[in-house]
């Protein structure tokens, strides 16, 4: 039997981790039936089946399963024993891939990515902003970015930023003839932007003051899934939205936005960069992480 080729081997990871040869093959820069005639090679070569495919899913066999589940350390040492052996020479190479939230991945392009980038030009840095929550070792990724409160626990976690506020906020024209909420309680009155999460579930407002947590399913005929979008509507006069700090301050600047129910909005911990403690970390990650103690 002929050994498979490592691009063999990266090859299979891609599709067995994405369940997708599209993903996969938009990953690796191939086309489609390149990736699945590469697939196929390693499966004649291994005299087993490793992939189960339909027209609409792709999931592992059980040899499928016991091989990934062997590759993917081996695989991940490979790389940090090429990229240290280019770091020893005092450049750093490779691929490091972050994913975030959509304000996670803008405060970091707005901060640390310019001089990193400027810096490790030998690096290919791959964002990924979504609104979900993913496991980013069994997603493929070097590091994620999120609040403090949705980092898992067995991660090792660095700030990025400051503490922060998830703030109420209106325009002044929807205020315009109504009475400013003073508790939350009172947002029974009024239009609410409702913001709807990823899992699909619809977002209780999270107030805090004086030792009292209260959380409350605010009423409203608009529901978003973008921060951003609310902050829009907002704007607009369309109603009061509930988001992060930042998302805002430039609107409060100019007065574009007001806040509401400010004393029930404290501080936070932001944002956090986290990676499984249980690794080596590469260089391209490290070089990345010294960068945010920087700042």
């Amino acid at each position: 039997m002929s050994k498979p080729s490592l691009t063999d081997l990266k090859a299979f990871q891609a599709v067995a981790e994405h369940c997708s040869f599209r993903r996969a093959a938009d990953l690796l820069g191939v086309s489609r039936s390149s990736l699945s005639h590469t697939v196929r090679s390693l499966e004649q070569r291994l005299g087993t089946r490793l992939l189960h495919r339909t027209t609409r899913s792709v999931s592992l066999t059980e040899s499928g399963e016991r091989l990934l589940r062997r590759l993917k350390p081996l695989l991940s040492d490979l790389d940090t024993v090429l990229e240290e052996a280019s770091s020893s020479e005092g450049r750093i190479t490779g691929k490091l891939r972050i994913n975030g939230s959509e304000g996670a991945i803008r405060l970091l392009l707005q901060t640390v990515v310019p001089r990193y980038l400027a810096l490790h030009d030998g690096v290919e840095l791959d964002l990924v902003a979504e609104g979900r929550l993913v496991d980013i070792v069994g997603q493929g990724f070097d590091a994620g970015v999120r609040l403090r409160e949705a980092v898992p626990q067995d991660m090792i976690a660095i700030p990025v930023g400051r503490d922060m506020r998830i703030l109420a906020v209106a325009s002044p024209r929807y205020l315009r003839g109504r009475t400013a909420p003073e508790t939350p309680d009172d947002l029974a009155t009024h239009q609410c932007i409702r913001q709807r999460l990823p899992s699909g579930k619809l977002y209780r407002w999270e107030f805090h003051r004086n030792g009292q947590d209260v959380a409350v399913d605010v009423p409203g005929a608009l529901t978003l899934d973008s921060s951003q979008l609310m902050v829009e509507a907002a704007t607009d006069g369309l109603g009061i939205a509930y988001v992060p700090e930042p998302y805002v301050q430039a609107h409060l600047n100019e007065g574009k936005l007001v806040t509401v129910l400010e004393a029930w909005c404290p501080p936070i911990p932001g944002l956090f960069l986290y990676y499984p403690n249980n690794r080596h970390v590469p260089p391209s990650l490290r070089a990345f992480i010294d960068l945010l103690r920087e700042r």
